[in-house]
């Protein structure tokens, strides 16, 4: 884990990135975060010696955060041939960026802020490296693959997906027949990602194995609950500076990234409401203490409104107009189209960006002005720092042995959606439990078989 490497010359690793001199800031930001993410050195650590990625070519749509920096430092270490590209044009920290490429040899093309044109050039540039392992935070590589290969582009309506259609058409057809040739399969981090490859596998379109890693229990218990829960208010404060305490926060969702919310505005005093579409998680909202109404109601009495759903136009036109003056909205959803930004341009009667870093305002018909934070787009990346390293740790350590299970078992998994083996979540749950010097009971043999056995009656 120590040992010295002495990187290539940057002028030789693929990548299109902001700014290399800006890599020395960003390695003292990996460096810090590398220090809270225990369980990933101890599988860096095996995984040098080990090479269980030797010979493999990975492309990875993450967002490149210094906490995936370590993933990635961690995949190079088996021995992966990496590219990674950003999943989120606003979640991509340039710093960050510049230390892989310059500091540890590993290709990088993101750049933050990008434009659409940008990333389908480093999607492209993903799908170029040919991967024989593909990692997504939101199923981009994935969906763009199917794109290519299954010629999918004559059934959407050519204005809408002209980006999409500019890109794909730079693929040959001798390139789109090889592209799944060398596919072993692919990890996926994301909820969002999930749905599309569970709604993929359903018609038939998913042609490879993918690990569904977000719905381990090591991933979405801890990541999506507290890593959403503080790294969401903390984009919030940062941006406005606003109290918390005695606002009423409307929060959209009460899944595992909406109850973590939920709980930290709830401890720094606000007023929560939920909004839900899912009848038992409302009743389940409502039990834990929170009030629960339809967006329609929300609308006109919230504050700070945040959606974390996965799902499109959750705040829309109507919600809009009935919003009171300054009432401010965002999204820690995977992607944008959570809030219909398209529909509060068209009621904007006067739009001015900036009047904070990563808050634009919206002066309405009516004269009534809305805030909207991180453009739409993941408020916890856009206007903070992402989730913290630590319980970035457990997520991107079952990531890591996802891959090497995946590699292992090669040819043998089926074309869909698999669930992350129960071994590798009791490995990193119980590496990370050491590293916090905590210890648990073990369950004695006479326990053993009582659970597992019938005939011991009441």
């Amino acid at each position: 884990m120590n040992n010295v490497v002495v990187p290539a010359p940057a002028a030789t690793i693929k990548h299109d990135i902001a700014n290399i001199a800006l890599a020395e800031k960003g390695k003292k930001r990996i460096l810090w975060a590398d220090h809270d993410m225990p369980v990933l050195a101890n599988i860096r650590e095996r995984w040098e010696r080990e090479k269980p990625l030797l010979g493999l070519r990975m492309a990875a749509c993450l967002h490149v955060t210094a906490e995936t920096a370590n993933l990635v430092r961690t995949l190079k270490a088996g021995g992966a041939d990496l590219l990674l590209v950003a999943s989120n044009p606003l979640s991509t920290q340039d710093d960050v960026a510049a230390s892989l490429v310059k500091d540890f040899s590993i290709g990088v093309a993101a750049i933050h802020g990008e434009k659409p044109p940008t990333y389908y050039k480093h999607v492209a540039m993903a799908l170029d490296h040919r991967p024989h392992v593909t990692m997504d935070d939101g199923a981009d590589l994935v969906t763009a693959m199917t794109f290519i290969s299954l010629d999918w582009l004559n059934k959407f309506d050519p204005e809408k997906q002209k980006p999409v259609r500019d890109w794909a058409e730079k693929f040959t057809p001798e390139q789109r027949k090889t592209l799944f040739n060398d596919l072993i399969g692919s990890m996926e981090e994301t909820t969002t990602g999930v749905i599309r490859l569970r709604a993929m596998e359903k018609k038939g379109f998913l042609k490879f194995p993918v690990i569904a890693v977000n719905d381990a229990e090591t991933k979405h218990f801890f990541d999506n609950r507290y890593g959403t829960g503080q790294s969401t208010i903390d984009g919030i404060i940062r941006a406005t500076n606003t109290l918390i305490a005695g606002r009423k926060i409307v929060v959209a969702g009460y899944g595992w990234c909406g109850k973590g919310v939920s709980l930290r505005a709830r401890g720094l005093g606000a007023q929560v409401i939920v909004t839900e579409v899912n009848s038992v998680r409302a009743l389940e909202a409502a039990m834990d203490g929170f009030a629960v109404m339809s967006m329609a109601d929300a609308a006109k009495v919230g504050d700070v409104f945040i959606t974390v759903t996965g799902n499109m136009h959750i705040i829309r036109r109507e919600h809009f107009l009935v919003m009171k003056d300054g009432a401010m909205v965002c999204n820690s959803g995977h992607f944008d189209i959570e809030i219909d930004l398209v529909a509060l341009n068209k009621e904007t009667e006067l739009y001015t960006p900036n009047v904070r870093p990563e808050v634009e305002e919206f002066r309405l018909k009516s004269g009534k002005r809305i805030y909207v934070i991180g453009a739409g787009r993941l408020v916890n990346l856009a206007a903070a720092e992402g989730h913290p390293a630590s319980v970035m740790d457990m997520s991107f350590a079952t990531q890591a042995l996802a891959t090497e299970y995946c590699v292992k078992e090669r040819g043998k998994l089926a074309a869909k959606v698999h669930e992350v083996p129960r071994f590798i979540e009791e490995f990193v749950s119980n590496t990370k439990l050491a590293s916090m010097g905590i210890t648990i009971d073990t369950m004695t043999s006479e326990q053993v078989d009582y659970v597992n056995e019938w005939e011991h009656g009441t």
